[in-house]
């Protein structure tokens, strides 16, 4: 079974529906597995699975520029869904003839090599659909749809799931999997050699793609560990709204694939709030991290120090205090081995079970030495705790007026858990559930 999970994204011009049919493929009842929710995120990436094949759905529109020049951002989001994509979904508007927009559209996506398929949306609008005048775009396969009355639905997936390779979204397997993220040129490769090299690959799948992960897998103190080396996050020049959407697209599925991300920072360049974003993306994930500063051999160890550094990422990383920290050089091979045995502890520290009589009574102690404020008079109830089977390292918190629970006290308990078992380098979540 394949293990890379295809992407599916959905591009056009402005206005001809792209959100409406994302928002309706993911309503399917069957298509929806689960969406991811967070800062670069939102209503752009679903998991959706169709005929028991998992793949992501993107949606491009968030891809278009407030001062919109429109050549450029078509380009950028036609050249970056090509170079992510595994299938691209050309949409149009059934009630307006061909633009030369439409036509720009199609040909950037057809150039990309990938199965291209023409959606005429909005078909409801018209009362029959001119197929004919739409083949003129060059797209052999042709869909009439309509997100709004939910038509051509089912058929359009059926033709992408013949299309789709196998495949399933965080599948378990005895492999750790670990990826190497960062911007680039950070020296992603070069450690993901080193990493390789130390200990001898004893399988490399080396794609040299920007949109395939490079992947090796490895042994080290009995346990198989896979690497995956992704391609650069960037920020573009013209996306001024967060780091751009499918670069980080890239790497996402290599995130939600891997069980620990290794986050590259460039010694000579650090306080670069791109890796702050790519932090928040693996901790919203719910994956391990490890900061690592790369290229330690070339810094300038007058000016940098460890003592004088470590300090200072610490700030800009506050909000994963729990994420451990290390210097490496792939040149001189400087704790490469390293980070060999921080990924081992903390999956280790990822598999941890708690039982719940242990939970309840932290809880219970919790809220006797910090009962919770409440806000506009309702005075929240934490009950009792468990641990989320399915997902680690969630815990799911029952309690009355759990939504008035201010966030710092969220704060407080995640401090707290970790007195008690650290869990480093690994982020947790409360999930706070009324029960009535």
């Amino acid at each position: 079974m394949s293990s890379k999970v295809p992407i599916v994204a959905i591009v056009g011009r402005a206005n001809v529906g792209k959100s409406s049919l994302f928002n309706a493929v993911i309503g399917r009842r069957e298509a929806i597995t689960s969406t991811e929710a967070g800062t670069t995120r939102d209503s752009l990436t679903a998991k959706a699975s169709w005929a028991g094949k998992d793949f992501w759905l993107v949606d491009t529109a968030g891809l278009k520029t407030p001062q919109d020049d429109f050549e450029l951002s078509i380009q950028d989001q036609i050249s970056e869904a090509a170079n992510s994509a595994d299938v691209i979904l050309v949409t149009v508007e059934a009630d307006i003839p061909i633009t030369d927009e439409d036509r720009r559209v199609a040909t950037m996506a057809l150039k990309s090599r990938r199965p291209v398929i023409l959606l005429i949306n909005k078909a409801d609008k018209i009362r029959r659909v001119d197929f004919d005048e739409w083949r003129r775009l060059g797209v052999k396969d042709i869909f009439a749809t309509s997100a709004t009355q939910k038509a051509g639905l089912d058929e359009l997936l059926d033709h992408i799931s013949k299309i789709l390779p196998r495949a399933r979204i965080g599948e378990s397997s005895d492999v750790i999997k670990v990826s190497l993220l960062g911007r680039p040129n950070v020296g992603k490769s070069s450690l993901f050699n080193s990493l390789a090299k130390k200990q001898q690959a004893i399988v490399a799948d080396r794609a040299g793609t920007t949109r395939d992960v490079n992947r090796a897998t490895i042994r080290y103190e009995g346990q198989e560990i896979q690497l995956l080396d992704t391609a650069g996050i960037r920020r573009s020049g013209k996306i001024e709204r967060g780091v751009e959407q499918f670069s980080v697209l890239r790497a996402l599925a290599a995130i939600e694939e891997s069980d620990i991300c290794l986050l590259l920072m460039d010694a000579g360049e650090l306080n670069v709030q791109l890796d702050q974003k790519i932090a928040g993306i693996i901790k919203e994930a719910g994956r391990g991290l490890i900061l690592v500063v790369a290229k330690w051999d070339s810094a300038e160890k007058d000016a940098f120090t460890h003592d004088q550094v470590s300090p200072q990422i610490a700030a800009n990383f506050d909000f994963v205090p729990w994420a451990p920290l290390i210097f490496t050089s792939a040149i001189t091979g400087q704790n490469v081995t390293k980070i060999y045995d921080l990924v081992l502890d903390i999956y280790q520290q990822r598999q941890l079970r708690i039982k719940t009589t242990e939970l309840n009574r932290w809880l219970q102690q919790a809220l006797t030495d910090h009962p919770p404020a409440g806000l506009k008079g309702r005075a929240p109830k934490l009950n009792y705790m468990v641990q989320d089977e399915n997902e680690f390292p969630n815990f799911k918190v029952f309690g009355a007026h759990t939504k008035f629970l201010h966030w710092s006290y969220k704060r407080y308990m995640e401090r707290k858990f970790r007195e008690v078992w650290p869990l480093t380098g690994t982020p947790l979540k409360f999930w706070f559930i009324e029960k009535h």
